[in-house]
């Protein structure tokens, strides 16, 4: 009895949040851009300015992760420093220069009839996010829905519960200096996997539901969640040497695409080299010399510069995506055969060829159906604020409504509007 007592008492409150998020959702959509550009400016300001303050309790988060054996990948994303906070805040800054995706027009035209019609963007309404050991997320999300004229309910997962209720009310008390309601951003992480729970089942009190994490999560929520859920896939990214590649540029692009920042979706898991590629060893070699362990296939392991070492790659290699210093390498006896393994172990988020012939990027670039298709560029640029998007809430994977990083548009809908002189339909 006293364990239903409390669940229902988490449900009351999970039902207020969402209530409050709604309220403040409808001030959000009638906000102007100024206003949600002084807002963002202001969590700008104050990011910076209580910095020690969020470092503090992110250096919480990190020991005890550290001292419950979490990996040294998800300890990386878990982690915040004083140029990642600055980062965060060089984001919000960039945010409130971009338009304001809220009435802009989708397209428009006057009917036959003397209709005049407009399909324009509103704002979703109450955006609700569950992620974990991704403090940035709480600060890009928020960020992304309140330019956007949404309020968010966040999840952040219990690796990162001090920096993120340390995150939250900065967030509120910036949003409440300017006029804006606090409610706009709120979590649920108080209430732990219950509120996660209940959160996923508020059908009618939250619009959409955008999850970022690993495959677990991610398929628990689309599995379970009974409110739309963009999901947001795990990165198997490829990148595809063909025979015209040069030594220089691909030595560039793999060392930055899988050493940079290993811990994240866009970095590369999986190389695969054109048999008559000349670049093979200098690429291994610099990336072995970058700390990267190798996991070949028999072709390669035949073909490895003196003095390196490696393991033999199975099919788990080609499915896995590492998110650390590892990389999966095949040879491949063509471009259709590089396709075709892409396209059976592809999580479908970026896929990259590095080559000196034009009709083979344009082939690949045709052929592969993932959501950013690179070429001669690192996978690393999949990512919002490196297209222009400013922040992003994830890398949506999936085909509906929004695909590839998700920006200020993708965080709205769209509504019709019809106007007349007394038309009737006949």
């Amino acid at each position: 009895m006293t364990e239903q007592i409390v669940e229902l008492d988490i449900a009351a409150e999970v039902r207020a949040i969402t209530d409050r998020a709604r309220r403040a959702a409808r001030r959000m959509a009638g906000a102007n851009r100024a206003w949600k550009d002084k807002g963002l400016r202001a969590i700008a300001k104050a990011l910076l300015e209580n910095q020690d303050t969020i470092l503090s309790a992110n250096a919480k988060d990190v020991a005890n992760g550290a001292q419950n054996g979490t990996s040294v990948p998800m300890l990386d994303r878990l982690t915040l420093t004083k140029p990642r906070i600055k980062g965060l805040a060089d984001a919000l800054e960039n945010l409130a220069t971009l338009p304001d995706p809220v009435g802009n027009v989708v397209r428009g035209q006057t009917l036959p009839n003397g209709l005049r019609m407009r399909q324009i963007n509103v704002p979703m309404g109450v955006v609700a996010a569950i992620y974990e050991a991704r403090p940035n997320v709480t600060v890009d999300i928020a960020g992304l829905a309140l330019k956007s004229g949404n309020a968010v309910i966040l999840r952040g997962g219990t690796a990162a519960a001090n920096t993120n209720k340390a995150l939250l009310s900065i967030l509120r008390d910036a949003l409440d200096s300017v006029g804006l309601p606090s409610d706009a951003v709120q979590s649920v992480d108080q209430f732990g996997r219950e509120g996660a729970n209940l959160i996923m089942k508020a059908r009618g009190a939250v619009d959409v539901l955008i999850p970022r994490g690993g495959r677990e999560l991610i398929q628990t929520i689309v599995n379970n969640a009974s409110v739309p859920v963009i999901e947001t896939g795990e990165g198997n990214v490829h990148i595809f040497i063909d025979a015209s590649a040069k030594e220089e540029m691909s030595v560039d692009i793999l060392l930055n695409a899988k050493t940079q920042r290993p811990s994240v979706c866009n970095t590369v898991e999986t190389l695969l080299v054109h048999k008559d590629a000349k670049v093979l060893g200098p690429v291994l070699s610099a990336l072995a010399k970058a700390g990267v362990r190798l996991h070949v296939d028999e072709q390669v392991q035949a073909v490895l510069p003196a003095g390196l070492t490696a393991d033999l790659a199975t099919d788990q290699d080609w499915a896995t995506e590492y998110m650390d210093l590892d990389l999966a390498v095949k040879m491949v006896d063509s471009m259709d055969e590089a396709i075709k393994h892409i396209r059976r172990w592809s999580t479908g988020h970026t896929e990259a060829i590095l080559t000196n012939d034009l009709s083979n990027a344009e082939k690949f670039v045709a052929e592969i159906d993932s959501a950013a298709v690179i070429v001669n560029a690192s996978t690393r640029f999949t990512d919002g604020g490196e297209l222009g998007l400013g922040a992003e809430v994830g890398i949506s994977t999936q085909k509906l409504h929004a695909r590839g990083p998700m920006g200020l548009t993708e965080l709205t809908t769209t509504k019709w509007i019809v106007q007349g002189e007394g038309q009737i339909r006949g």
